[in-house]
């Protein structure tokens, strides 16, 4: 369940409340007991960090593991060897 945060707009006062969505939001201050409650914004308190979610969090022992953040799990092509000239790209005879 989300926390939100309220303020009174008569005395000022400020308080966090746990809730479901469902829930109405209170519309009477703790404090005064003025029908004057407001939800404010305000940053959730977690942030996320890293470079990313992986698929590896949630798989079965016998899955093949790899990253979804950018490693596909393949090995890297290997580098042309430059004793052997370049053919030009995209010239196959297909029929």
């Amino acid at each position: 369940m989300p926390i939100y945060e309220f303020e009174c707009s008569s005395c000022g006062h400020r308080f966090d409340r746990l809730q479901k969505l469902s829930d109405p939001d209170p519309s009477v201050c703790p404090a005064c007991d003025v029908a004057e409650v407001k939800r404010r914004l305000s940053a959730p308190g977690f942030r996320l960090a890293g470079s990313g979610w992986y698929e590896t969090d949630f798989k079965k022992d016998g899955d093949k593991k790899r990253n979804l953040a950018g490693d596909s799990g393949a090995s890297p092509a290997p580098a042309p060897s430059s004793s052997t000239p370049s053919s030009s790209s995209g010239s196959s005879s297909e029929s």
